[in-house]
């Protein structure tokens, strides 16, 4: 998916969505650059405007094109819950983003290519579908072939700084992880409203 320039994403929403935008050095450029005191844009302050924003928040902080995250949205809408809990709990469950979770790698974006690239495997099967979803008791792990990349020098030492959520466990020395609990990130931690986001879809 062509998103553009990143940084100039992350300022236009008024959130650090890309890796790339969660450094130091880009929170202070942030905190020391000038407020502009022009009118906002048409139609940024109706809830339209602020629905659209969530959405594009919660889009570009996993990487999804529109019609990828059309789709969660209106499964969620569906199905029987809390359609705002599914939603995250359904992104969240995106193989890309256990690896991403489980410290692998340092970005969604590497997360991806690793499983397209075929260097994942879920129950030992060999997987290279990002969106796969993965299910409590999958066991998602690095194929034994790809372990002697330096990508996963030092994978001791990388588990121990990384701070996976509850519902992923490690096994075989770091090199798989367990769906012990239902994937999920409570509302209030993400960086989007998913409620506004299902207002959005609802209209």
């Amino acid at each position: 998916m062509i998103i553009g320039p990143k940084y100039k994403i992350c300022k236009r929403l008024g959130s650090s969505v890309f890796e790339k935008c969660q450094t130091q050095k880009f929170q202070l450029a942030e905190a020391r650059a000038p407020r502009k005191t022009s009118r906002p844009k048409r139609g940024g302050g109706t809830d339209f405007g602020v629905q659209l924003l969530e959405k594009q928040k919660a889009r570009f902080t996993y990487g999804l094109s529109e019609s990828q995250f059309s789709r969660y949205v209106h499964e969620a809408m569906e199905s029987k819950g809390a359609a705002a809990g599914l939603l995250l709990n359904r992104l969240e469950a995106r193989l890309d983003n256990v690896i991403y979770r489980a410290g692998f790698v340092k970005t969604r974006r590497a997360a991806r290519q690793l499983v397209s690239h075929g260097h994942v495997m879920v129950n030992g099967r060999r997987l290279n579908v990002p969106s796969y979803k993965a299910e409590l008791g999958d066991v998602v792990s690095i194929r034994q072939e790809s372990r002697g990349s330096a990508l996963f020098a030092n994978r001791a030492d990388v588990m121990a700084e990384t701070k996976a959520p509850a519902w992923i466990g490690f096994e075989d020395q770091g090199f798989a992880a367990k769906i012990a609990a239902v994937p999920s990130v409570g509302e209030t931690e993400a960086p989007f409203n998913a409620a506004t986001i299902i207002q959005f879809y609802s209209r």
